[in-house]
């Protein structure tokens, strides 16, 4: 989740940055939470239950699945 671009409003995610979590790598030490996985619904995107932050997937980001 390094390349994750961080906005004031949401979380922008590359396919690389699969998959999704909470806290990510650039939130302040201090507003740490327990680490939890996001699952991305229909239209790519996922809330973390614990700070509410945002998390969206890239328009025309590649998803390497399966």
């Amino acid at each position: 989740m390094n390349q994750a671009n961080t906005n004031a409003s949401y979380v922008e995610l590359s396919g690389d940055d699969l998959p999704a979590y909470c806290p990510n790598p650039a939130m302040p030490i201090w507003s740490s939470h327990p680490r939890v996985f996001l699952a991305l619904n229909e239209h790519h995107e996922s809330k973390c239950p614990y700070c509410g932050t945002l998390y969206r997937l890239k328009p025309g980001a590649v998803v390497k699945g399966h």
